[in-house]
């Protein structure tokens, strides 16, 4: 298949939901985490959930990078701000992210310089055209905007632009999927993998999990087809009693992944020793810093950037979401004193936050129709 639309042909969706209800064990209860909050997105956008039967549940894990920073990282990048000469420079997603005393977005409105960007070379453009500024990026993300990030600081360094720095909050995938698999009260079956990750780290890392806990793991697309041949693969597998690292999505994902951004990334980026995750506390290396030779360029050297700790509100329940523990109307919060337009957690932020995407695809339209269930 060539073509999006091939990828959301009712006949073919409905002809491999059929087949799933065939293959499974209606005695059985399925547990399936997706790991991707784009994953999540498509889920609810497209209703998949509907088309499975009542036995095969999806759980939503900590795919989304603009969730799983903890508000003591976000309230550090926006005590740069702070600065007269600073320009802090973000993605869209994060301008909205509560920190303590406001989102990017609030504290820019109360007159920091706080931009947003598309790329981290635009923030590079940005101190190109203004020397006399200190322009920092708020570099967020997994092993997918990774080498971008990496990319900026080679040719920051090769041009000799000194007024550039990066605070570097990238994450990786891996030891977050080992950390929700060691967890107590975490019950799954298997995993429908990262795609867009995938397409950098490729399907081999993954291979673990298969390995050393017997789940299977299908790396998958976006569109519903993508995920519902996913789905089948994985209900196959554990019918057949295997547990295998697969590739649904062959067409962006090499098996070995992208050499020339693994590359970049070894370059400029060490691991941390250990990272706090929201919901998740504190994983060893499961986040990159700056090695040592971009220390010019890292903004946690050249700025006295605050590390503290900082506790989410009490009531809201993103760690329990984070983690599969919750569905996202099951919070306290959620559509009443939580939403997308005033997000109290930081899942309601992002269009990936799993319940950002329930809350515009499932609880509207059942407040429309009458009733919800939030």
């Amino acid at each position: 298949m060539r073509y999006v639309d091939e990828f959301r042909d009712p006949v073919l969706i409905q002809k491999t939901a059929e087949e799933i209800r065939r293959l499974i064990d209606p005695n059985r209860h399925y547990r399936i985490m997706e790991v991707c909050g784009g994953h999540t997105f498509s889920i609810y956008r497209f209703g998949l959930q509907d088309l499975l039967p009542s036995n095969v549940e999806l759980v939503h894990g900590p795919g989304c990078p603009v969730c799983v920073l903890p508000m003591g990282r976000v309230d550090g990048g926006l005590s740069l701000s702070e600065n007269p000469r600073v320009i802090l420079t973000a993605f869209g997603d994060m301008m909205r992210v509560p920190g303590r005393r406001g989102s990017p977005l609030e504290l820019k409105a109360r007159g920091a310089d706080i931009r947003m960007v598309y790329s981290p070379l635009d923030a590079l453009k940005l101190a190109r055209e203004n020397p006399d500024r200190e322009v920092v990026f708020f570099a967020i993300g997994f092993e997918t905007t990774a080498p971008s990030t990496a990319l900026t600081l080679l040719r920051a360094r090769a041009l000799g632009v000194k007024n550039f720095s990066v605070f570097c909050n990238h994450v990786l995938i891996v030891p977050a999927i080992r950390a929700i698999l060691d967890s107590p009260d975490m019950r799954l079956d298997a995993f429908i993998g990262p795609g867009h990750v995938s397409t950098v780290i490729g399907c081999r890392p993954y291979e673990f999990i298969a390995r050393d806990y017997g789940k299977p793991v299908v790396i998958s697309g976006f569109e519903p087809l993508d995920l519902l041949q996913s789905i089948l693969m994985i209900l196959r597998q554990l019918r057949e009693g295997r547990a295998e690292v697969e590739n649904q999505y062959k067409r962006a994902v090499p098996w070995e992944g992208n050499l020339p951004a693994l590359r970049a990334m070894a370059e400029v980026f060490e691991l941390r020793p250990y990272f706090e995750w929201r919901g998740l506390g504190f994983i060893s290396q499961s986040a990159l810093r700056l090695r040592e030779e971009f220390a010019p360029w890292d903004a946690e050297v050249r700025f006295a950037v605050p590390g503290v700790r900082v506790t989410d509100p009490k009531a809201a329940q993103c760690g329990e979401v984070l983690k599969g523990v919750l569905k996202p109307p099951q919070c306290k919060l959620f559509g009443r004193e939580c939403t997308p337009e005033y997000p109290i957690g930081a899942l309601m932020v992002s269009s990936e936050g799993a319940c950002a995407a329930y809350y515009h695809h499932v609880y509207l339209r059942q407040a429309a129709e009458g009733g919800t269930n939030g």
